[in-house]
């Protein structure tokens, strides 16, 4: 039998519920006093307990999620270097989302996740990758409870696109169709595409069928951990606009800019002001 191990790691610098909900990953759901996280085949409970935040996982998958939470890096650092840009919306951001991390998950179920997100809301996101995920991958059990894979490529691949209609994909059922059988022939090697530097990643992302600028940036970071990257969304168009007072409007040409000014931490610093602008704007509304 699979023995259950907690990982515990303190909460100042790891917050489940912001890290969740902060729009890097759409397979969770709440569960007793936190949440349960899915990737690929995998299942964890993650919630606080006192100072810290707690992985409950299977003992195998220890190093996984490790991996996954991003629990080696030091995030104070990235904290102490955004108050160090003396920018008040920054350093007040990065107080408020101090606890997200950045998650490294499997980048072949990212591209595919982040195509399903083009012009779609989060509870529409997650109830199609949700049906995905039990009309085609294989079922496992974690805690008493049955969960489902995210499917393999080649599975996908057998599916025609009404199917991918059928479960709320829309326009996008071409293109997940399409990318599922190029991955399966081998016309596209996800994993090769690490080798990349920033620049020529976000090519190769782009240059695939349903693929744009924003979805390349989301793949690249939260997918290829590159954090030379920074999503434009409406919250963070908001940012630009109000905080750094910016005039562009091409969302492509607002990521060069706050790229260029942020460097390595762009993607970190991208997390903590679009949670921030999200959760203000939500509180005032309120």
């Amino acid at each position: 039998m699979d023995s259950i191990i907690k990982i515990e790691f303190p909460k100042e610098f790891f917050s489940v519920q912001d890290t969740l909900e902060c729009g890097q990953i759409f397979r969770f759901l709440p569960y007793k006093n936190g949440f349960k996280v899915f990737s690929l085949n995998k299942c964890a409970y993650c919630y606080e307990s006192g100072d810290n935040s707690i992985i409950e996982c299977n003992s195998f998958d220890k190093e996984y999620f490790i991996n996954f939470f991003d629990l080696s890096r030091d995030y104070n650092k990235i904290f102490s270097a955004a108050v160090g840009e003396n920018i008040k919306i920054l350093s007040d951001a990065a107080n408020a989302g101090k606890g997200i991390r950045i998650l490294n998950q499997d980048r072949t179920e990212m591209l595919f996740s982040f195509i399903v997100s083009q012009n779609n809301n989060i509870p529409r996101i997650k109830g199609i990758i949700e049906k995905l995920c039990y009309s085609l991958g294989e079922k496992s059990e974690f805690l008493g409870e049955e969960y489902f894979s995210f499917p393999t490529p080649k599975k996908m691949a057998e599916k025609d696109v009404e199917f991918y209609k059928s479960i709320g994909l829309g326009y996008r059922a071409e293109y997940i169709r399409r990318l599922a059988e190029y991955i399966t022939l081998g016309k596209i090697n996800v994993e090769s595409f690490n080798a990349l530097d920033t620049k020529e990643l976000k090519k190769s992302l782009v240059a695939i069928h349903g693929v744009g600028q924003k979805v390349a940036d989301c793949v690249a970071l939260f997918g290829f951990n590159r954090s030379d990257s920074f999503p434009v969304d409406t919250w963070i168009e908001k940012v630009y606009i109000e905080d750094f007072k910016g005039n562009i409007k091409d969302r492509a040409k607002i990521a060069e800019y706050f790229v260029q000014r942020f460097k390595q931490n762009s993607g970190f610093y991208q997390q903590y002001l679009f949670h921030y602008k999200r959760i203000k704007e939500k509180s005032t509304l309120k």
